[in-house]
């Protein structure tokens, strides 16, 4: 393993944006360790540090950084898909998206569908012997959660070709497309009171941010200090003035969340994250020049996403050993809780490094070239990206809690199952990689 990535270090091209490599890395380290410490686990149930203490609530404005992941994305991707349509043979849009698309979503989706199958079969195994009460129920229940990011960002390689194609068309123009559509939902949300409009900025917003990765791309930020301060003018603003809670991640209870579904609060808090990251962008260039540091970045990024697949498995698996154990699980907030808190990421950290040790081939990439496929092909790509993420999406909101059950929860105006999710995720999943190939 070491003798590869130092192989993949000294072989990266002088052209390549090492920058990007160290933010996608650092947001989703981010994540993890966010998640990790928001739990707040006791003998009654699994709760939220934020909301034990919502002063802390204002730690997300830093620490909420799935926009800075969404931006990176819409970079590479652009990238990738201009990238394949140079060296098509026909230069034709229709034999180049299904090529994309498997690209772009084997690392994604290949080990998605193997931590689907496997907590598939645990959930079955676990419910049929009569379990799934107590910790365990809420570790079905929650493990699928972090599901919704691959989701979203199913939807961004999806749209990325017509929204690149309207990006070399407007430029900005095309952000301020998507960023008004935002606000216009949220007109009609708050002041209008138009039902069920809210779900719509699941795209306009994360579409927005992911649209400013195009931007990055084209050279196009060329004032982040302005980006940063508008953004989180408008945010603060928001906030104080209007109906938008002050965490930008969810909370338990909550009539109006800046996550589910996305807020013109979240939007601001995506912009200034964007410009912030622009800013450190020298000293984190010149960081990530170091051969060391660079070699960390190569390593983590061929296993950031098993990590993060694996990262709640990881934490609720450390939480029920010290029940089993008999250890005291100190209540949250308190000072034995803090003064725990470090040994129980640590060891967190140490599960999540076996669990990527067992499942990190998965995120291989394989060589894929452009396609000589037919427009028919794109179709079964397109048909094959829309079932995975419909499932992705439905799992990570029914969770594999009440499987016996027949338990469901509403995609958007369906009940879906686990089972009917898992079969959409991975069918999908097979179409994509058949009319890619």
């Amino acid at each position: 393993m070491g003798t590869h990535v130092r192989d993949l270090a000294e072989a990266t091209p002088v052209t390549r944006d090492r920058y990007i490599d160290l933010l996608r890395v650092l947001s989703l380290g981010t994540v993890v360790l966010g998640h990790w410490l928001m739990a707040a686990v006791t003998t009654d149930g699994v709760g939220n540090l934020l909301a034990v203490v919502p002063e802390l609530q204002l730690l997300t404005w830093v620490l909420q950084v799935m926009p800075v992941f969404f931006f990176v994305g819409g970079f590479s991707h652009a990238l990738s898909y201009r990238s394949l349509l140079r060296r098509s043979p026909e230069d034709s849009t229709g034999s180049v998206y299904p090529s994309f698309l498997r690209a772009r979503l084997q690392r994604l989706l290949r080990p998605t569908m193997v931590f689907v199958l496997v907590w598939g079969v645990a959930a079955l195994v676990v419910q049929l012997l009569g379990g799934g009460g107590g910790l365990t129920g809420v570790t079905l229940r929650l493990v699928t959660q972090p599901l919704w990011f691959i989701g979203i960002y199913l939807a961004m390689v999806a749209f990325t070709p017509a929204l690149l194609k309207l990006h070399d068309r407007l430029g900005w123009g095309a952000f301020a497309a998507l960023a008004g559509a935002a606000v216009t939902v949220d007109l009609l949300r708050f002041a209008a009171g138009v039902p069920y409009v809210e779900f719509l900025n699941f795209a306009f917003v994360w579409l927005a941010v992911h649209q400013l990765g195009f931007l990055r791309a084209d050279g196009r930020i060329r004032r982040p200090a302005l980006l940063a301060g508008t953004g989180l003018v408008a945010a603060v603003a928001l906030v104080a003035l209007g109906p938008y809670p002050l965490s930008m991640v969810g909370m338990p209870g909550e009539k109006i969340s800046n996550m589910a579904p996305p807020t013109l609060a979240l939007l601001g808090h995506g912009l200034w994250l964007v410009g912030a990251v622009e800013l450190l962008r020298a000293p984190g260039s010149r960081l990530v020049a170091v051969p060391r540091v660079w070699r960390a970045v190569v390593a983590a990024n061929g296993v950031a996403m098993t990590a993060f697949l694996w990262h709640l498995t990881a934490m609720l698996g450390v939480y029920g050993a010290m029940l089993a154990l008999g250890l005291p699980l100190p209540e949250p907030a308190t000072g034995a809780w803090w003064a725990q808190a470090p040994v129980r990421m640590t060891v967190a950290a140490a599960v999540t490094a076996v669990l990527v040790a067992a499942f990190r081939t998965f995120e291989r990439p394989a060589r894929v070239a452009p396609s000589r496929g037919s427009g028919g092909a794109g179709a079964v790509a397109a048909i094959g990206v829309t079932l995975a993420l419909l499932g992705v999406l439905g799992l990570s909101m029914v969770g594999y809690a009440g499987l016996l059950e027949g338990h469901t929860a509403l995609l958007i105006a369906v009940h879906v199952s686990a089972p009917a999710a898992v079969a959409m995720a991975l069918g999908g999943w097979l179409l994509v990689e058949r009319a890619g190939r």
